[in-house]
């Protein structure tokens, strides 16, 4: 059973960093996945994709993001990482990792102004 974990969120100020984690277990393998994505659902509004990487280490952000967030994987221990900088309010949200068509169950990310 393939099982995505998302740890790493919480309160922020703005301005402030945080690192998400994602941990991969059962048949996933992040070393082997073809697309690993952050993604994130802003309280009222539909989610979206926030970071892309593909399998040859290539990342993607959305426009709003890019110079901030980075992506980053640890295929050895099975983790997909989400760093954050200069977090801003507009930022908050549940945040999920996605592997191929695996979802997490999202972490919560507060960011005050």
């Amino acid at each position: 059973q393939v099982q995505l974990v998302e740890s790493g969120g919480g309160l922020v100020q703005a301005g402030g960093s945080l690192t998400l984690a994602c941990a991969a277990s059962g048949c996933t393998s992040i070393a082997s996945a073809y697309a690993m994505r952050w993604l994130r659902q802003a309280p009222g509004k539909e989610s979206e994709w926030v970071a892309q990487m593909l399998p040859g280490g290539s990342t993607y952000y959305t426009d709003s993001v890019k110079g901030r967030f980075t992506i980053s994987r640890d295929n050895a221990n099975n983790r997909l990482f989400l760093q954050m900088n200069s977090l801003q309010p507009e930022d908050r949200a549940v945040y999920y990792c996605k592997v191929d068509a695996n979802w997490g169950r999202g972490t919560r990310v507060t960011v005050s102004s």
